[in-house]
């Protein structure tokens, strides 16, 4: 059915953590790429100011910014196109660790829809081409006859139309590591500026904070 990664990848060392460039620990702390994705929370503007989440899976994450995909008929996408940004937060409870981040939301390549599409399960596939209002309307019993036959009908999926993707490009990430041995503590990195050069990084790009947990 709906499945999400919740294995935790690696971590930095202890005295790197103030110096590391953020999202190269944040690819650190997701699985691979060929795991089960994990879930983030995803917070939106609505129209009327109050923030709407929900949870999707976080695609993937490169130097700059983290990719989710999603129906191009959704109240997220609605919400992102009046106000694109968004805040994020994955979290891993048995390890003990969180990342929460916020950023500024500009469509993703077009090129890497088919490939995300191929890496989403079955079940995944299925709901990109048939969750929609008229079936959402219908009984449950039609609905899952439905199901069935354009399962048994359509061997291999292609992405739909309403298929689409967009990129958080992060402003600010912080790290929250439990310690059962100890207080947990945060690790906040903010950009300096709005500038960025994603080909090489730069250490004075960011500003690491050190925060009580």
């Amino acid at each position: 059915m709906i499945t999400s990664g919740t294995h935790f990848g690696t971590d930095c060392a202890a005295e790197d953590q103030l110096s590391i460039d953020p999202m190269v620990l944040l690819n650190m702390w997701l699985p691979a790429p060929d795991a089960p994705r994990p879930l983030m929370a995803l917070a939106t503007c609505g129209r009327d100011g109050y923030p709407r989440v929900r949870h999707v899976l976080l695609s993937e994450a490169d130097d700059t910014s983290i990719y989710f995909h999603t129906d191009s008929r959704s109240s997220k996408v609605a919400e992102l196109a009046d106000t694109p940004r968004a805040s994020i937060a994955v979290a891993w409870p048995e390890q003990g660790r969180q990342v929460v981040a916020h950023g500024d939301v500009r469509r993703a390549p077009d090129g890497e829809l088919r490939q995300v599409f191929s890496r989403r399960n079955r079940y995944l596939q299925l709901l990109a081409w048939l969750n929609d209002d008229d079936l959402a309307s219908r009984p449950p019993d039609e609905r899952r006859r439905r199901w069935a036959e354009f399962d048994d009908t359509h061997a291999d999926l292609t992405p739909p139309e309403t298929w689409t993707g967009f990129a958080v490009d992060l402003q600010e990430v912080t790290f929250w590591r439990g310690d059962p041995d100890g207080p947990s503590q945060r690790i906040r990195f903010a950009r300096n500026g709005d500038e960025r050069n994603p080909e090489e990084w730069n250490p004075q790009e960011w500003n690491p904070e050190v925060l009580p947990g």
